[in-house]
């Protein structure tokens, strides 16, 4: 039962949050310290501490139908990089926000609806906790952001992912009732006893609701309004954490379900992710508001992954485990950056700041530290997974492996020219108002800063981990 508990812990505690809660209430450090303390249990399932790593409960036994939940090692790392990310992303908030006591209870509530994702081992259970995980997140966009047209950019974000959910619906009810059995092993074998034909019409009913959640190309539009739109803590959890839900399902329940139907459509949905990142990673370079130049950059790293996961190598399976967990740390640790520029300056277009590495020498450190990790330098956590997915590319096709690279070319070019007009230059009147990091500042970059260096130069412990799943949904 300790999945189960893991899951149901953070849903007790936002609902109880979120309606006894006000803003009188320290919502913010009662969230911090629930979101930790499920972070410091969820280490149990990385070691022999003799905890059950799956559990099963009659749910609706006419349809053969089981609340059942299982970690193995590609659940572990997703259930880990949830459970660490979120206190950070807590910790980022404006305690004096009105309402803090619904937006931090949404934020554990949204946990519960990941974390169900990541370990559902049911094909209906996991089509619940995919909508369960998207209703948080609407409120937190929507409700928690000074942007005069989120109410609207939300609601396409909202419509967009109804949308696909509702193709990857009827593609379970169908491998379910086909199979007798929702379960994961069931929906396993009928989907692979399939002819071709049927396979097909399948992965596409999966695929669209995974690739419209990463995004990938063309189904990535709602994306970085939505992103710029959002509150800082609305960026994060969609970017740092939610993406991966489409990853993790290509991965879990697309390439082992319909094996024909990937092979079929692997070079299309692989000319699509090479479009992506060219298209997106062009993008980012004119833009001048550095929080949706990150935005594009995220489809771009987003896309290589996908490239690598379709190309079904051990390599790209593993560089895509990877760079999901350097992806997340990155990327919530650039919007943060962001965020202390906005709260500083009043201000995210480049050409209006310069100089702030003269007033914030630590802020400057991390900042380049993460940078650096994002554009995939050696010995950083990026560097790893997008050399393997590079690598699995490659195997797949030359010629796309050199379109594929180029997002590291790209990211490198666009990416030091904002540290450069951000960070250095003439100090000018807006930038002469930064500050340096506050201790609590510090406490959340400082570490993600830190992990972007362990994790590059040791990265074994996540290889170990994950790989023996991962050689399971590849059939080696």
């Amino acid at each position: 039962m300790f999945l189960l508990t893991l899951i149901l812990v953070p849903l007790v505690a936002g609902v109880l949050l979120s309606l006894l809660g006000n803003d009188k209430l320290p919502s913010q450090r009662i969230a911090l310290i629930v979101s930790i303390a499920v972070f410091i249990a969820s280490l149990g399932l990385l070691g022999n501490f003799g905890l059950d790593q799956s559990t099963t409960l009659n749910w609706i036994p006419a349809l053969n139908i089981h609340f059942s939940l299982a970690a193995d090692g590609l659940s572990k790392l997703m259930i880990v990089l949830t459970t660490l990310l979120v206190p950070f992303i807590i910790a980022t908030g404006n305690s004096q926000n009105k309402n803090n006591h619904v937006l931090y209870g949404l934020i554990l509530m949204m946990q519960t609806g990941l974390l169900g994702v990541f370990t559902a081992s049911d094909g209906f259970l996991f089509y619940v906790f995919w909508e369960l995980a998207l209703i948080p997140i609407y409120f937190i966009a929507a409700f928690w952001s000074k942007d005069q047209n989120r109410i609207n950019i939300t609601l396409k974000f909202f419509i967009y992912t109804i949308f696909g959910s509702l193709f990857m619906l009827v593609a379970i009810i169908y491998l379910g009732l086909k199979g007798d059995s929702f379960s994961i092993e069931a929906i396993y074998a009928t989907g692979k006893a399939l002819p071709a034909a049927t396979q097909s019409w399948v992965f596409w009913c999966l695929f669209i609701a995974f690739a419209i959640k990463m995004p990938i190309f063309p189904f990535h539009t709602w994306q970085p309004n939505t992103y710029v739109a959002s509150s800082t803590q609305g960026t994060m959890l969609l970017s740092g954490i939610m993406l991966k839900m489409g990853i993790y399902g290509c991965m879990r329940w697309l390439l082992p379900v319909v094996p024909l139907g990937v092979k079929e459509w692997q070079t299309l949905v692989i000319v699509l992710c090479v479009i992506g990142i060219v298209y997106t990673s062009l993008i980012a370079m004119v833009q001048t508001d550095i929080k949706r130049m990150t935005a594009y950059s995220s489809i771009a790293h987003v896309g290589l992954i996908a490239a690598g996961i379709f190309a079904q190598t051990p390599e790209g399976m593993m560089g895509a485990s990877l760079q999901m967990l350097a992806h997340g740390i990155n990327v919530v640790a650039l919007f943060y950056i962001v965020a202390l520029i906005a709260r500083r300056t009043g201000t995210r277009t480049m050409a209006d700041l310069g100089g702030i590495a003269q007033q914030a020498p630590k802020f400057a450190t991390l900042f380049m530290v993460v940078m650096l990790g994002t554009i995939a330098l050696p010995l950083t956590n990026g560097f790893v997974g997008e050399f393997l997915l590079l690598s699995a590319v490659f195997s797949f096709s030359g010629v796309a492996m050199a379109f594929a690279g180029l997002t590291i070319i790209f990211g490198a070019i666009y990416m030091i020219n904002a540290y450069r007009a951000v960070m250095y230059g003439e100090l000018n009147p807006i930038s002469s108002k930064f500050t340096d990091l506050t201790t609590a500042e510090l406490m959340v970059l400082a570490p993600l800063a830190t992990l972007v260096i362990v994790l590059g130069v040791y990265p074994s412990p996540v290889i170990h981990l994950v790989e023996p799943a991962l050689k399971g949904l590849l059939g080696v």
